[in-house]
Parts: structure tokens; C-alpha cells; sequence
């Protein structure tokens, strides 16, 4: 145990939530939620202020950290509506023409087995590999986390919230997989973090002795949020703290079995959200950031991201510079000793540099597009942002990130050249990976997976004896 030096093969174990928002955190500014365990490695490792997922939804948001690109780069911009879920509603409509922001159970699409994920890299390098808890980059055979370079899976292969419920009672069972089969319909949500951590803790003791990556993409704080008594008798914030809370103390086991195993020294921990939070009455915040999940104001992907490793990463570092989840594929390989794949662009940059406080160290990005479905919506070039489309309209909209985080004041008035300079960004990127707005294709985007004849995982079955029929009686926490 602890037998590798810690740039050795480091295991990394990357932590990344559902809607969690920028300000649910204390060391974020949250007064509401109790983080006990996230505030301690905040202040003991790197807190970035300017970190950005690629969407604010979870299918392409989860496909872009895997792969290191655009959304639209993998073909996850948008998803034709052919989910049997919907064939009701494309009857006598071209499907290719509904575009649906996420996956859904029974699509036909999902990440094609030929893009090389961070799974695929890190076991070219000797990694044992794991995901435990939420996937959503389809959930056909072939789309499944174990065709995609993960050894190993238990979770649920979308959101926690398509399966069979009030008002989605056409939904099937909320299935629960063990790598490609079906173990549980509808398992007791309020469960399923307990079941989350064990399973990674295994996961750790099994192969604590060899690199290993391990992804745990937990449920909450998406909705229906079904949380343990435990946690919901001390919420300040009902169920929507108590599901922060729950997610702090599983981050909080973590830390105490590598600690426990002499792990430490070995392993880079990383914290984050796969996008901002629905901000809504349940409890979430974004705070101070406009906009929430679905949107490209900050708050829709603008997120938490925390990195551990102590004696590796300075303590107490706060990080402004502007880093994407697209960044972990090139710096996981670089930590891991193998090559990016270089028959194929690959967006992400390696941050290594800026983690480890390097002097001069900077964000390696010129240019951050921000993409909802397959419209360019804003680009932003050092402090400043200009929105250029909403709702499929061209706008203009300058902000400057730095003076209004809020994005309050448009100043595009004031400043025609910035406007001009950031325009011709915007060209180049609706030549590279194209724009709907107006009509652009790209150049340079690849094929997202496809499947003749998809099925659903699960099918109801009224005899069936579900443990908790979700469907039948909503969560009042």
C-alpha cells in the first residue's frame, strides 16, 4: 500500500454530481448547506472559480467530459426524437427533425463506440476502471459504459428521473444496471447513495495495489430527490440540502478509506457537476451567477470544481483561470504516460500546469463556446462574453465577467471592436463544428452512435413486486 511513488500511475477518482450549482456548497458561499468534508479539501487543494462544463444539460455535458470535445464535435449536440417514448407525439413527422437536449430510454443514439473516452485512454496505461452511478450517453448494448472502456458498472443509465412516476407513468422501470444487465426496477432511491459509496469503496480495496480510475456520478441533486431520514432531519434546506449533505459525507468516506488504505499520496481527487442547478423553489443556487441548468448564462455552466491530492497540489489554492471538464482527458493522459489520440481533434487542453500553481501558468483557451442544442449562443474571450443567439435569434449582448458576474449590464455599446474581435471567433468555431443559427454544418464534427431497432431496458410489469412504486406516490420529503 503506498508502495508507488505519487506521480506514478496516480489513481484518480472523479466525482461529478447532477445539477449541482455553482453556490451549493459553503466553500462556494452557500449559508443553507453543511459541506464539511468538500470545505476541508477545498481548503486543503485547488477551488476554481471559472470552471465550465460544455453544456448546461447532462447527456452532452457527460459526453464532452468523457471525450474532451464539443458536444457538437461527437455528434451530442442535440438527439433526434427517436425514443419509443415519443412516437406518439412524431406521428406523421419527420423524427430528424426533433431535437431533444438529452437522451431517453429506448433512443436509438448514444456515444459511438469509436470515440476514445478517458476510460479507454487510462487502460492503455495499465488503469482498472469503474463508473458507479449515472451515466446517460445512451442505453443501448453498445452505447453502455462497459463498450466504452469502463471494466466495470453499477448505476443507473440515465436520470433518476426516467422512470415511472407521476406523470410518467408511459415510462418503464427505472432499471439498475451491473454492467450490461438489469438487477433492479425501480430500486428504493433513498438507498442508492449508501449503495453508491459501497460499491467504490469495494471498488478501492479490490485494487488498491494497482492504478485504478474511478467515476462516481451520483444522482442528486437532480429531481425526484429522494434522500435518507438521516440527512433530512438535519436540513436547513429540506431535501434539496439534505441531498447536498448526503453527497458531502459520501465524499467524506472517500477520503477516509484512501486515508485508511495510505492512498492518499497516490490518488487526485476531483469534485464538480455535470451542470448548474435548476435554481428553482427545491433549494438550488447559482448564486452569484444568472441563469440556471438549460441555459447559457453562467449559471447553466458555470459548476463547482474542487481537485485533492495532497503533497502534489498546493493547499489553499483559489484558481481564476477558465478550465472546461473537457481538460481531464489531456491531463489524465499526461499524469497516466500516454498520448492523446491525435487522429482526431480533441478540444481539452492539459491544465497540469495551473493544478500545481506553476508561475505563469494560464488558461490555455483563447475562446469558450457556449452551445444549447446545436446553436452558438455566446463566446467568451478573456473577461468578456458576447451572447450572439437566444431562443434560435441572433442577438448581441456584451458582458464583462470580471466587473458584472452577473451578467446585468450589456455593454456592446460601449464596445464595437470587442464585438467585433469575439464575432470572428465565432466564425471560426461555426466552420469547425458548425452553428444552426444560421445554417452552418462544421467541418469537422464525427457521427454520434446509432442502432437499428432500440428497446427499452425495462418493461412494466404490473405483477412485478417493485419495491417502492415511486409512481404512485410523490416524494413530499
Amino acid at each position: 500500500m503506498g508502495t508507488r511513488s505519487p506521480l506514478d500511475h496516480p489513481n484518480i477518482i472523479l466525482i461529478n454530481c447532477d445539477d449541482l450549482g455553482y453556490g451549493d456548497l459553503g466553500c462556494y458561499g452557500s449559508k443553507w448547506n453543511r459541506t464539511p468534508f468538500l470545505d476541508r479539501i477545498a481548503g486543503e487543494g485547488i477551488r476554481f472559480m471559472d470552471f465550465y462544463m460544455a453544456s448546461p444539460v447532462c447527456s452532452p455535458s457527460r459526453g464532452s467530459m468523457l471525450t474532451g470535445c464539443y458536444p457538437r464535435r461527437i455528434g451530442f449536440g442535440s438527439f433526434e426524437g427517436l425514443s419509443y417514448l415519443f412516437s406518439d407525439q412524431i406521428s406523421g413527422l419527420d423524427p430528424k427533425k426533433i431535437k431533444l437536449p438529452v437522451l431517453f430510454p429506448g433512443h436509438n443514439v448514444g456515444l459511438n463506440p469509436e470515440e476514445i473516452t478517458i476510460a479507454k485512454l487510462l487502460k492503455q496505461a495499465g488503469y482498472v476502471t469503474k463508473i458507479v452511478g449515472k451515466w446517460h450517453c445512451g442505453d443501448q448494448p453498445e452505447f453502455l459504459p462497459t463498450r466504452h472502456g469502463f471494466d466495470s458498472y453499477y448505476g443507473l443509465p440515465y436520470s433518476n428521473d426516467m422512470g415511472r412516476q407521476p406523470g410518467r407513468i408511459n415510462y418503464p422501470p427505472l432499471p439498475l444496471l451491473r454492467d450490461e444487465e438489469v438487477i433492479q426496477e425501480q430500486p428504493d432511491q433513498a438507498s442508492l447513495t449508501e449503495r453508491y459509496v459501497e460499491e467504490c469503496v469495494r471498488f478501492i480495496r479490490d485494487h488498491k495495489d494497482e492504478p485504478f480510475f474511478l467515476y462516481l456520478a451520483h444522482m442528486y441533486v437532480h429531481l425526484p430527490i429522494y434522500v435518507p431520514w438521516r440527512f433530512l432531519k438535519s436540513s436547513d434546506n429540506g431535501p434539496y440540502g439534505a441531498a447536498v449533505e448526503c453527497i458531502d459525507w459520501s465524499v467524506g468516506v472517500l477520503l477516509y478509506e484512501l486515508r485508511r488504505l495510505e492512498l492518499e499520496s497516490n490518488t487526485l481527487v476531483i469534485f464538480t457537476s455535470d451542470n448548474g442547478s435548476r435554481a428553482r423553489a427545491e433549494g438550488g443556487s447559482n448564486a452569484p451567477l444568472r441563469g440556471t441548468k438549460g441555459t447559457t448564462w453562467e449559471g447553466g455552466q458555470r459548476v463547482p470544481c474542487i481537485m485533492y491530492w495532497p503533497g502534489v497540489i498546493p493547499s489553499g489554492k483559489v484558481c481564476s483561470e477558465l478550465v472546461t471538464a473537457m481538460d481531464f482527458l489531456p491531463t489524465f493522459a499526461r499524469l497516466a504516460g500516454v498520448k492523446v489520440p491525435d487522429d482526431r481533434i480533441i478540444d481539452g487542453k492539459d491544465i497540469w500546469d495551473i493544478i500545481t500553481g506553476i508561475p505563469g501558468a494560464h488558461s490555455p483557451y483563447d475562446a469558450f463556446y457556449y452551445y444549447w442544442l446545436d446553436n452558438l449562443e455566446a463566446i467568451r474571450v478573456g473577461p468578456w462574453k458576447l451572447h450572439v443567439s437566444r431562443n434560435g435569434q441572433p442577438i448581441c449582448e456584451l458582458y464583462n465577467l470580471e466587473k458584472d458576474i452577473g451578467e446585468t449590464t450589456n455593454v456592446a455599446k460601449e464596445h464595437p471592436d470587442i464585438v467585433k474581435m469575439i464575432m470572428e471567433k465565432a466564425d471560426l468555431i461555426r466552420k469547425d463544428i458548425g452553428d444552426a443559427v444560421v445554417g452552418a454544418e462544421g467541418d469537422n464534427t464525427r457521427p454520434i452512435g446509432r442502432v437499428d431497432n432500440p428497446r427499452p431496458l425495462t418493461q412494466y410489469d404490473k405483477n412485478h413486486p417493485y419495491i417502492m412504486a415511486l409512481y404512485d406516490v410523490p416524494y413530499a420529503g
